[in-house]
């Protein structure tokens, strides 16, 4: 594990339960009006009898798509996270971050989709994205949804890097800031490409009162389904 990825699972541990109160809370306009629908409309285009969320946080997406039927499986490195998860209910949670995943991703069983909403957030993900391929039904779909790059490069070089989050948008009560890895659209199309997958769809969800992307989310299938 390198430093950047010990201080972005430090940050969600210690921020676990201001996250859980956010997210429940729906304080976060891009969520509330845009991404969180996005994801969930994506999802329902397709079979999604069983799904698995990577990196699901406090577990609202499971507990979404539970209500519609679906047989949820959430994953987090994350214990806090997904002590919260397992007392709301909605599917069965687990501590399991990429390594293990990749490792011991088998016992969970094949998947119609796999889910990375916003769980992204290290340097080297390849290993994880190829191995994933591993956990789809035949004809399944991985979707990605993370920041957009246009929207999220601000001031900064439109180059990949790490960047700082400091949750200052979402109030004091976070105090642990997390660091993430940036990724030109380019990058993202390249990385996806070189792991097995391939684009079916790409959509950037808008702002309805601005218009600006608030997201990228991309619809895969791998190359050998």
């Amino acid at each position: 594990m390198t430093d950047q990825d010990a201080r972005i699972r430090q940050s969600w541990q210690t921020n676990a339960d201001a996250w859980t109160r956010t997210v429940r809370e729906q304080r976060i306009e891009s969520r509330r009006l845009v991404t969180d629908a996005a994801i969930l409309g994506a999802i329902d285009e397709g079979p999604a009898r069983r799904v698995l969320d990577v990196g699901c946080g406090e577990g609202w997406l499971c507990r979404a798509l539970a209500q519609r039927g679906s047989e949820c499986v959430g994953v987090d490195a994350s214990a806090p996270l997904i002590d919260s998860a397992q007392a709301a209910g909605g599917g069965r949670f687990e501590v399991m971050d990429y390594a293990v995943l990749i490792e011991s991703g088998s016992r969970l069983g094949q998947f119609d989709v796999l889910v990375c909403n916003f769980a992204l957030l290290d340097e080297n993900i390849a290993p994880l994205l190829a191995a994933l391929r591993e956990r789809l039904d035949r004809g399944g779909r991985l979707l990605i949804q993370t920041v957009h790059p246009w929207t999220a490069c601000g001031d900064e070089p439109y180059v990949d890097g790490w960047r700082l989050e400091t949750f200052a948008a979402f109030g004091a009560e976070f105090s642990a800031p997390m660091p993430w890895f940036f990724r030109t659209l380019e990058s993202w199309l390249a990385l996806l490409s070189a792991t097995g997958w391939q684009l079916r769809q790409l959509r950037e969800p808008r702002h309805p009162h601005t218009g600006q992307p608030c997201s990228l989310l991309l619809e895969l299938q791998s190359r050998v389904s």
